[in-house]
């Protein structure tokens, strides 16, 4: 060997020595810890930075949480535990599990389908492949409710693995019992906290899930009546969610069919703290007055509505009213499904409102108010889980509550230093920081990996499940469309 290519081999290895310990711890993992969850079983999560959206409990940086089953039994500094199961969480911020109060899980097979499309068809050529025509016309009446369990079960599981302990699931596939009970199914074998929306079915099938379910919200699992106001039978759907007990969703986006029975529930005093609200785009100042006075709860989704033209989300205009959003997903034919990308896009676009009103003179800088990154997380975790009727049991790091918790890695390259926790979360994190979750203090993902999931098999289900749908749909693949 030549003494160059000597001195390069020697200069490699001594790279790929300095390297390879790193490379090699950060592959080692802990054994996995088992029994979490389980009744008298204690869990401690040690030395982590703690956010706990409970102003009576506060922050700390760093701080114990003692878990006695599916409970939160303590936090501080240092707690003895004794032989409970540890988990070790510096260098980790802990928050609550994120809270998404409005997703379509059954549309996982037609993630990025329609990344260019907007809602509807308004007569613009190019954007003829549409929501609308696309999915609720065209495929969706195709899935069978084993399409229906492969598609919740998998874009759940992904929820998990990007922080997402309780979704809203607008769940638009009630066909039949049996689309009912996969929908159910899938989310038990997920451990995801869901709220199943009963959109798309009948009033049969909402009664016998109602029987079968149950409405109380008590477990990991619940029903939520659909009540769209564009739909003609909206009146009927939002009666029957009160006689069955069940919370109440509805998509309203701008339109003046939309608006006027907008008007007219509020005339009727209609609204409520049971309703959650998707969208609000394009109402006006007396239907924004009736839902605010009502106690009834709007969930925005900031990137969705400006991409695919639901109209201008409203953020502004609830802060105005001192009204706080939850936020939600929507769809993953157009965007991804976790709530770093939410919390970003709220906090930038009402940002950029007000910013834009203090530089055209609009607006003197002392009459704005900024939203910051602490806020859009309350709107991530405890806002959103008021809107879905889950705060005394969820949203918020409190002794008492179910441990829906969050360990986020801050010592990852793309957030490493700390030095300031909610602004880590908000705007360095993504999903890849997501380290452990758990849910009502069970073990759903550690150390970066998903439990109890086959997800290469699962994946090939998945796409089975695609290629069935649009084989039924008269869909071609075009992968460069």
């Amino acid at each position: 060997m030549s003494r160059r290519g000597f001195v390069k081999s020697a200069s490699v290895a001594g790279l790929l020595t300095s390297v390879m310990p790193f490379g090699a711890a950060s592959l080692a993992r802990a054994q996995t810890p088992g029994n979490t969850g389980a009744p008298g079983i204690r869990t401690v999560i040690r030395g982590g930075t703690i956010l706990s959206m409970d102003p009576a409990v506060g922050d700390f940086e760093r701080a114990d949480i003692l878990i006695e089953g599916s409970k939160i039994l303590e936090i501080a500094p240092q707690i003895e535990a004794g032989d409970a199961i540890v988990v070790e969480a510096q260098g980790k911020i802990v928050i609550p599990g994120f809270i998404d109060t409005h997703h379509h899980l059954y549309e996982t097979a037609l993630r990025a389908t329609l990344p260019d499309a907007i809602l509807r068809d308004d007569g613009q050529p190019e954007n003829s492949l549409n929501y609308i025509n696309f999915v609720l016309a065209q495929v969706g009446p195709k899935y069978t409710a084993e399409d229906v369990m492969i598609n919740d079960l998998f874009g759940s599981l992904s929820q998990l693995d990007a922080g997402v302990t309780t979704v809203q699931d607008i769940s638009q596939i009630h066909f039949t019992p049996d689309h009912t009970d996969a929908a159910f199914e899938a989310f038990a074998r997920s451990g995801q906290r869901v709220s199943v929306g009963y959109f798309s079915g009948t009033p049969e099938g909402a009664r016998r899930a109602a029987k079968a379910y149950g409405s109380s919200g008590e477990g990991l699992r619940n029903l939520t009546m659909g009540g769209d106001m564009y739909l003609p039978d909206f009146r009927e759907n939002w009666a029957l969610a009160r006689e069955l007990g069940l919370r109440i969703a509805a998509h309203v986006v701008g339109s003046d069919s939309t608006r006027d029975r907008m008007k007219a529930f509020a005339d009727e005093g209609v609204f409520g703290p049971d309703a959650v609200l998707i969208h609000m785009t394009g109402m006006t100042d007396a239907i924004w007055d009736a839902v605010h006075n009502s106690g009834a709860r709007v969930s925005l989704s900031v990137p969705i509505e400006m991409t695919m033209r639901h109209g201008m989300p409203p953020i502004q205009k609830m802060l105005d009213l001192g009204m706080k959003p939850s936020l939600s997903t929507d769809v993953e034919t157009t965007m991804t499904a976790d709530l770093f990308s939410q919390m970003r896009g709220a906090m930038t676009l009402q940002r950029a409102f007000a910013n834009e009103a203090v530089i055209e003179g609009r607006k003197t800088p002392e009459e704005v108010r900024l939203l910051t990154a602490r806020d859009v997380l309350e709107f991530a975790t405890i806002v959103g889980a008021t809107a879905l009727g889950m705060d005394h049991k969820t949203g918020s790091l409190t002794p008492g509550k179910e441990a829906d918790i969050v360990l986020l890695d801050a010592e990852a390259i793309n957030t490493a230093p700390l030095n300031n926790a909610a602004g880590s979360v908000v705007a360095l994190m993504d999903r890849s920081n997501v380290d452990t979750v758990f849910v009502a203090g069970k073990l759903r993902k550690w150390q970066g990996q998903l439990l109890d999931a086959d997800v290469p098999k699962l994946r090939e289900e998945l796409v089975a499940s695609r290629d069935r749908l649009f084989a039924a749909a008269q869909v071609e693949m075009d992968m460069f469309r």
